[in-house]
């Protein structure tokens, strides 16, 4: 598979690599039942080989399924890898008035202690959430919004629940193209000059993006009646048959964490 060019940005990023995935013309059904199986399965299962197989599958799948390059996909990773980080650091630091658990440090007026169990809790918590977060990751990188809103629509979901969450997803990328506009034109001016211009003009893009986005919702919307909107969307639905192997895969896949489990247990 040949490298793709990195044009994209932010959340506009995700998008461009579902619609330019590898493994887009999979059965949306099928990957969102895999992928929610996965995640249950890395979370009812407790284990840390479970979680730590389910991120090397996962991040394979990304990385040559949906053709991510290493360095980007670690970029994304980056913001829900640091809130994991803070949450197991919590976990892992206890307070004490005196010295206390394997390792401590003084603080003056208390002390800050670390155990090992802590420790091993905070390790087994920190994969589990990152191998869900993967899997996660394989489906909103190989699976465009609209066709998430057929596979729910086809599961008896409500229209106005769907139709809404297209919309709102679709005005993320309003809201972040103006934002990106906007700072653009400040930066071009001198606005990050030093800090105390950068918060005034953090202030100044903070008021105006509300108009300016509602604005150009306003200009969507009227485009959207413009093309005989009556008030819901009718998705395009493409032909993907399930393939065999692929039934076969989600049994193996399945069979191989619940031998990593027992394995586990075993030992």
């Amino acid at each position: 598979m040949h490298r793709r060019r990195e044009h994209a940005h932010g959340a506009a990023s995700i998008d461009y690599y579902a619609c330019q995935s590898g493994i887009r013309h999979w059965n949306g059904c099928y990957k969102i039942c895999f992928l929610l199986w996965a995640l249950i399965l890395c979370l009812i299962l407790d284990s840390p080989g479970v979680s730590g197989f389910t991120v090397l599958i996962m991040g394979l799948l990304n990385l040559r399924g949906n053709g991510i390059n290493f360095e980007r996909y670690l970029q994304l990773l980056k913001i829900p890898a640091a809130f994991l980080i803070l949450g197991s650091a919590a976990v892992i630091l206890g307070i004490s008035k005196e010295p206390a658990g394997d390792w401590c440090v003084s603080m003056h007026w208390f002390w800050l202690y670390v155990t090992k169990e802590g420790l091993n809790h905070a390790l087994e918590l920190f994969l589990k959430a990152m191998g869900a977060v993967s899997a996660m990751y394989v489906l909103a990188l190989s699976t465009p919004a609209s066709e998430l809103a057929t596979v729910l629509q086809n599961m008896h979901v409500p229209k106005l629940l769907t139709e809404l969450m297209y919309m709102i997803y679709r005005f993320i990328f309003i809201l972040t193209e103006v934002h990106r506009a906007m700072k653009t034109a400040a930066v071009s001016r001198l606005g990050d000059v030093d800090l105390k211009t950068s918060c005034a003009v953090f202030g100044q893009i903070g008021g105006n993006l509300l108009i300016l986005s509602l604005k150009r919702a306003n200009t969507y919307y009227d485009a959207m009646v413009s093309r005989c909107y009556a008030g819901e969307f009718p998705f395009w639905e493409e032909e993907k048959p399930v393939q065999i192997w692929q039934v076969l895969a989600a049994f193996v896949y399945t069979a191989v964490l619940a031998l990593l489990r027992l394995a586990e247990e075993m030992i």
